[in-house]
């Protein structure tokens, strides 16, 4: 089923019929009012009022009961799509986006800026930032605590931030490059994952102690946690592996390989199936078993992922890929193979991404490019550019999408 497309396709008695959503046109109790005589039906498709006839088919309550059902699959995969655009203006260099939904606050790694952006989720509007992050990467809010952390790339620290102020409190002194950053919440401890280091730097959220610094013999990226296990997972990008951390001993403990995925990014995990979804930087996601490192299915996606998340109350995957500016989702079928069920196009260079498991929202960041223009010659000598070119001055923004209405 291909969720943008608004439709689905049911094959009844091998005659393909396309079922929308018919608004008010006609409700579901006038469809099961239908005279069990009837032997060709009109169903009413779209608000524009189209119709469709199924004939021989169904009488009676058979065809209330097809058209309820048929319905709900629509309503379960109903299509992402742009809700809104929130302005922050500014530099445009940015990394990673995370959400606190308990407190209502997404923190946007302003990066070019030497900020976190803090958005109020519910107003879709700023709400503070917080300051002294120099080439911040990442965020991670621990309401319980009131505290976040930040990991700040160009210092080799990690700043530790109180949640109602949005003033940083200490700051933790990491290996090279902090990059991704991870609360663990059963040892309740602090993990970086340190780029140029090729390792991890722990430290007590509590107290701001470095407990360990674990090797991880390559370059990490991003990292998740299953308490109920008491492991981290984290992925190595230069040598496309995923590495299995025991949070008591703070050892690598397993080493699995993500081929036919390579250079993976972004990490996400279903915490109920136990499944790491890893983008990777050859268009594809690697869905993992987390219990034995065993690949459970991949998906093809867009160029240049960088994110993924798990959406625990839908059931959907997501990788986000600035190259070709569209995120993927996924979702499982009865038989447990994932595959694509949308792609949402977004923006170019939009390739980070996050999540609000209330809302179901999906968060991106990305800048605005002048149009294109037409190529000229290049002088002689000069160096070949990457194609990217400059954005817009002051058009840094976060963009939203969801299936809400747009606003």
């Amino acid at each position: 089923m291909v969720a943008q497309d608004r439709k689905d396709l049911l094959d009844l008695n091998h005659h393909p019929v396309r079922v929308l959503p018919a608004e008010a046109s006609r409700s579901l109790l006038d469809v099961a009012a239908i005279d069990p005589q009837e032997t060709s039906v009109n169903i009413p498709v779209s608000p524009s009022g189209g119709f469709m006839e199924i004939r021989r088919l169904f009488v009676g309550a058979s065809i209330a009961a097809l058209l309820t059902g048929a319905l709900l699959v629509y309503a379960a995969d109903d299509p992402y799509h742009l809700i809104t655009e929130i302005k922050i203006g500014g530099a445009g260099q940015w990394d990673y986006l995370s959400v606190d939904s308990e407190n209502r606050r997404l923190y946007v790694m302003h990066s070019g800026a030497n900020v976190i952006n803090v958005i109020d989720l519910d107003k879709n509007t700023l709400a503070g930032e917080i300051t002294e992050t120099p080439g911040v990467h990442g965020f991670v809010a621990v309401p319980s605590l009131g505290k976040g952390f930040s990991s700040n790339g160009r210092e080799n620290k990690s700043s530790i931030v109180d949640l109602k102020t949005l003033k940083t409190l200490s700051k933790i002194d990491t290996g090279g490059n902090p990059d991704a950053i991870l609360y663990e919440p059963k040892k309740q401890e602090i993990y970086t994952f340190n780029g140029s280091t090729a390792n991890a730097t722990v430290y007590s959220a509590a107290t701001g102690t470095v407990v360990a610094t674990i090797g991880l013999g390559g370059k990490p990226e991003t990292g998740v946690a299953d308490p109920s296990v008491g492991r981290v997972y984290v992925n190595n990008e230069d040598t496309s592996e995923v590495k299995v951390i025991d949070v008591n001993t703070h050892a690598v403990v397993a080493t699995w390989p993500l081929a036919p995925g390579s250079a993976p990014t972004g990490m996400a995990f279903d915490a109920k199936n136990h499944l790491l979804f890893v983008g990777c930087s050859n268009s594809v996601m690697v869905v993992m078993d987390s219990t034995n490192g065993k690949i459970v299915s991949t998906v093809p996606a867009g160029a240049g992922i960088d994110a993924a998340a798990f959406d625990p109350g839908t059931g959907l995957a997501f990788v986000s890929a600035g190259g070709g500016g569209a995120v993927t989702i996924a979702k499982a079928d009865a038989s447990g193979k994932w595959a694509a069920i949308q792609t949402v196009q977004t923006a170019r260079g939009a390739r980070t991404m996050a999540l609000d498991p209330k809302t179901h929202n999906i968060y991106l960041a990305a800048v605005e490019y002048p149009p294109a223009q037409p190529a000229q010659p290049a002088a002689a000598g000069a160096p070949a550019g990457r194609g990217r070119g400059a954005s817009v001055p002051d058009s840094f923004k976060v963009m939203v999408f969801g299936t809400g209405p747009a606003k």
